[in-house]
Formats: C-alpha cells, structure tokens, sequence
C-alpha cells in the first residue's frame, strides 16, 4: 500500500518536469522574435521618399514597390507574421489589417480610414510596440528608410483579406 504515494510522487514530479520544459520552450519561442538580425532592404528601384515620413502609403499599387516589399516583408517580416502575410495566430494577421475601410461606403470615410491605417502601420513599424515591458515588435527605425517601410505596405496591400 506504500507503492502508491510514492508513485503520486513521481507521477507529479514527471509532470512538473514536463510542464517546466514546456514552460522554457514557450519561453525560448518568445524570446526568439526578438533575437533576429533586421535585415536592411535595397529601395535603389524606388522613387526617393526623402527625410519627411509621409502620411499615406505613396506607393500604393507601384509593380516595382509590391516586388521589393514582398522581398523585404520575407526578410524581416514573415518569421512572425507569417509566409504571405498569413499569421499563424502568434503576431496580428496582417492581411486584415485595414478590413474595417472596407465596409464603409463613403468614399472620403473608406480613404480617411485607409490613411489612418497608413500611419498606425507606420508608427507601429518605426517604434515597434512593447506592453508590460515585453517587446512585442521590435523597431525598425533606423533599418527599414521610408521607402523600404512603404514598399512593404504596398505588398501587404495586394494580401489584403477583403480587397477595398
């Protein structure tokens, strides 16, 4: 009769063991997001934006911004949001990220959305974002100029989920 606490013993130490390594490996996967070398983005094909951060997106639709910003969201994007701009629940899902433009039906509101989402997008970029002292998304400002920031959203744009 003696065999069965004991076996609770090892039974529960097994399972503390098993939730610690649990516990480290979601822990390695968090702290891993943020041990990933930026990669800086060539934009010698892209129009000069210069200093001043614009507004809206002024690559909106632009072949050769869609194609480098593919390139460049791959390079410093993807491992958290996901290929294609699909998340996989981890980091915001960024082919949604203007869906609530879409159902507005006048056209000055759906643009004035749109530009709102263009310097959310572009604040969140440069500054990244930080809760409770846990880095969320690193900043970029810095490694991605104005026209490698710009060139990514016109790739997001063409991942939309509900196309505006």
């Amino acid at each position: 009769m003696r065999t069965v606490p004991a076996l609770q013993t090892s039974v529960t130490a097994a399972l503390r063991a098993a939730f610690g390594a649990l516990l480290i490996g979601v822990a390695g996967l968090a702290a891993a997001h943020g041990d990933v070398t930026p990669q800086v983005v060539d934009t010698k094909g892209l129009p000069s934006l210069g200093s001043e951060w614009r507004a809206e997106n002024p690559y909106r639709g632009h072949a050769e911004a869609i194609k480098i910003g593919a390139s460049a969201y791959n390079q410093n994007c993807a491992r958290c949001h996901g290929l294609e701009a699909i998340s996989g629940g981890v980091a915001p899902d960024l082919r949604k990220m203007d869906n609530e433009c879409v159902s507005l039906r006048v056209e000055a509101r759906k643009k004035a959305c749109v530009n709102e989402v263009d310097q959310y997008y572009a604040s969140v970029v440069r500054k990244g974002r930080v809760r409770n002292g846990a880095v969320y998304m690193p900043p970029f400002d810095g490694i991605l100029n104005q026209e490698a920031t710009w060139a990514i959203k016109a790739y997001l744009e063409t991942r939309r989920e509900r196309p505006l």
